[in-house]
């Protein structure tokens, strides 16, 4: 396990890898606000100990990644395509199974879509082919709206250690399924992220990121193998979000996720990992 900065598409990013650079590789896109600690360590090893090459990196505005002034964030989506693929160059790998969650399953659909000579295969969790409100999909549930309505979880002194903690905690439960919460060790996590970020309230930038057109109607030229994961109680992106995902990508596998909202939790890695190191059995030609 390494952990470095390095130059990716004109900008400095952190990236950390697991396993050997000799077996097929897997990049791991978080989701919006999302450090690379949203890939947990545990889940990272285990597909490490499938013989996989596993690199998991920080967004720009979050951990030690280059970061923008809160509200004015100096990029946009396409430029967050671009840095995943800038990752790859920067860590050798010419074609890698790429694995994106929630925006990072948006922006894997990109990468996919503008740079299909580096992605061996596609694998697309908690993620919808248009985004919440999209034509045609299901709404958010009635309430997480309520949620937001009121003001959603009200955001912390972002100097205070203590109260981001808590914070970031707390923001996760909207959108959790059912299954219980290791608080401890949610906290602990939480702790980490503080501890790693340069301005740990620049990662609110990512919901002002706009640019790009549309990808939804250009799914169909997606060739690679494609894996969709999704909770069955995702209150953001309802099931149908996947489900048009699975129709609208050809070929595409979906693979549902029981008492599972919008989140990975590690009660579903027994499912999702050997899932993955199935998916992905084919090499990456990194």
């Amino acid at each position: 396990m390494t952990e470095r900065i390095v130059r990716a598409n004109g900008v400095d990013l952190c990236v950390e890898t697991f396993g050997s650079p000799d077996d097929p590789a897997a990049l791991l896109i978080a989701g919006a606000s999302g450090s690379l600690l949203s890939w947990a360590d545990r889940f990272c090893a285990r597909l490490a100990a499938g013989a996989r090459y596993v690199i998991r990196y920080d967004h720009r505005d979050t951990g030690r990644s280059v970061t923008y002034p809160a509200g004015e964030p100096g990029y946009g989506f396409p430029d967050l395509a671009a840095d995943a693929v800038g990752v790859l160059d920067a860590v050798a790998v010419s074609r890698a199974h790429v694995v994106g969650i929630s925006m990072g399953g948006g922006i894997s659909q990109l990468v996919a879509l503008d740079y299909p000579e580096r992605v061996a295969s596609l694998t697309l969790m908690s993620t919808s082919p248009a985004g919440p409100g999209g034509p045609g999909l299901p709404a958010i549930t009635p309430a997480l709206l309520e949620h937001f309505a009121a003001g959603g979880t009200p955001a912390p002194d972002w100097t205070d250690r203590e109260a981001v903690v808590r914070y970031l905690v707390e923001a996760e439960r909207p959108f959790a399924g059912p299954r219980p919460v290791d608080v401890a060790a949610a906290r602990e996590v939480a702790g980490r992220v503080f501890d790693r970020a340069r301005d740990i309230s620049a990662g609110a930038n990512h919901f002002q990121v706009g640019g790009g057109e549309p990808t939804r109607g250009r799914l169909g030229s997606i060739t690679v193998p494609t894996l969709v994961v999704h909770g069955d109680v995702d209150p953001l992106l309802p099931l149908g979000h996947a489900e048009a995902m699975a129709r609208e990508v050809p070929g595409a596998r979906l693979l549902v996720l029981e008492d599972t909202g919008h989140e990975l939790p590690p009660g579903v890695w027994d499912v999702v990992i050997p899932a993955l190191l199935e998916h992905t059995e084919k090499p990456s030609e990194a």
